[in-house]
């Protein structure tokens, strides 16, 4: 990205290369590939330096728009302070005057990200579960027992499902909601999540 700098401020931001006029020139795209820094800087064309700290994931943060500053010969886009997204879902309470058509007094007002993880991980399990429901069925329907190796690991996904939701509906925060996620350096890398298991 490129900034234009007019009377130290930035004026105009250019996301990739296109003609422009500046002062009464026309100039065309391709001096932005084809022209120095500094004859771009000569006509107060500034590639933008992105400043990343305050960016945070989006999966967990509401991020601000980017600002653009120029100072001491460089332009800089940065973000501000990131909002960390709602935890737990808000619901319509008695006495809110604003309660839309179709809505009552205990519906969801706005959605929280802490029940959609539990649901990724429930339908997760469930997937893994799936291609052996049939042996689970046959055998309630008064067939083949399902083998002890298969009912083992079934066992296993529905317990580690379990206590992997148990510590998503502990998180504190959406600070501790994230680092659930966070793998570490060993070989192979974890995350204190953990991972559900697979029946083969």
């Amino acid at each position: 990205m490129w900034a234009l700098v007019e009377s130290n401020n930035v004026t105009q931001v250019y996301t990739r290369p296109k003609g422009l006029t500046i002062g009464n020139v026309n100039y065309p795209s391709n001096i932005f590939m084809l022209w120095t820094s500094s004859e771009l800087e000569a006509l107060g064309i500034y590639e933008i330096v992105i400043d990343n700290s305050n960016l945070k994931d989006k999966e967990y943060y509401i991020n601000t728009q980017q600002s653009f500053n120029f100072a001491s010969g460089t332009v800089t886009a940065s973000y501000g302070t990131a909002t960390a997204k709602l935890l737990d879902d808000v619901l319509w309470e008695e006495g809110d005057s604003d309660i839309p058509a179709g809505k009552s007094v205990g519906d969801v007002k706005q959605k929280g990200i802490r029940q959609g993880h539990i649901n990724t991980i429930n339908a997760q399990a469930g997937g893994i579960l799936q291609p052996t429901d049939w042996m689970v069925v046959r055998a309630a329907e008064g067939g083949t027992a399902v083998p002890s190796s298969i009912t083992t690991k079934r066992a296993a996904v529905r317990t580690k499902a379990n206590a992997m939701c148990t510590q998503i509906t502990n998180a504190a925060n959406v600070d501790a909601l994230a680092a659930l996620y966070v793998y570490n350096d060993a070989t192979p890398p974890v995350r204190p999540l953990g991972q559900l298991p697979q029946v083969d």
